[in-house]
């Protein structure tokens, strides 16, 4: 006979909720602050990278505050229900994120004017790519052991953000120092193809990756039995 341990504690799962609140709220605030910075940079060098970086940020926002509406219900019931809509605002900006960024790059490539030096976005990109890593995997591990797919979604749309903050700090780097203005679109080009494959997981539900239960030993065999993904989407706890 094997004994399961189902999920979470109700006191374990209302601190996990504050912290993903927290989370969210600091990834709004420093979002907003870095969209304002970068177009404004941006307009001011003629960057269309800096200016579709800060769109991005912009994108970010939106997804974390569909989390936050989302984590806003007191009533567990109440969150579950709003997982849905939530994963699929954030497929959406995903999906958005991957269209601008497509369409800007292959302007850039095509040569559609030159930015000059950004000596703000610079230090911009550094501080993004700094700061978002930890954000990012702060939010995961809550929401996985939360199994909340829509937290975990969130996630990644702000990892996502931290390879376009190495793709702009490359881009404007070899842009100052080198001349080389193709360095970025083809960066970002494959960044939009990572968004494409991430909106297409948050759409399905994919990433969520909270066991279902806790491995004991089985009285049987002697061996724990295996873990189960709890959100019920067929996600693989392994990633």
């Amino acid at each position: 006979m094997t004994a399961i341990s189902l999920g979470p504690s109700p006191a374990r799962r209302d601190a996990l909720t504050r912290r993903i609140r927290l989370l969210v709220a600091a990834t709004i605030t420093y979002n907003a602050i870095e969209a304002a910075v970068a177009i404004t940079a941006g307009t001011l060098a003629s960057s269309t990278a800096l200016v579709g970086f800060g769109l991005d940020s912009v994108i970010e926002v939106s997804s974390a505050a569909a989390v936050a509406w989302q984590f806003s219900a007191r009533e567990h019931a109440v969150r579950e229900a709003r997982e849905k809509t939530t994963l699929r605002i954030i497929a959406a900006s995903f999906f958005a994120l991957a269209a601008y960024v497509t369409v800007d790059a292959v302007r850039a490539l095509a040569g559609t004017g030159e930015a000059e030096r950004s000596l703000p976005g610079i230090a911009l990109a550094a501080l993004s790519l700094a700061v978002m890593p930890f954000l990012s995997a702060a939010q995961r591990r809550a929401g996985r052991e939360l199994g909340s797919a829509s937290a975990v979604a969130d996630s990644k749309q702000t990892l996502l953000c931290t390879y376009l903050s190495a793709a702009l700090l490359a881009g404007l780097l070899l842009n100052a120092t080198l001349g080389w203005t193709w360095a970025d679109p083809i960066a970002a080009l494959v960044i939009a193809a990572t968004a494409v494959k991430e909106g297409r997981d948050a759409w399905q539900g994919k990433g969520c990756c909270a066991p279902a239960a806790h491995p004991v030993d089985d009285v049987r065999g002697g061996t724990p039995a295996a873990d189960s993904c709890r959100c019920g989407h067929g996600c693989s706890c392994g990633s």
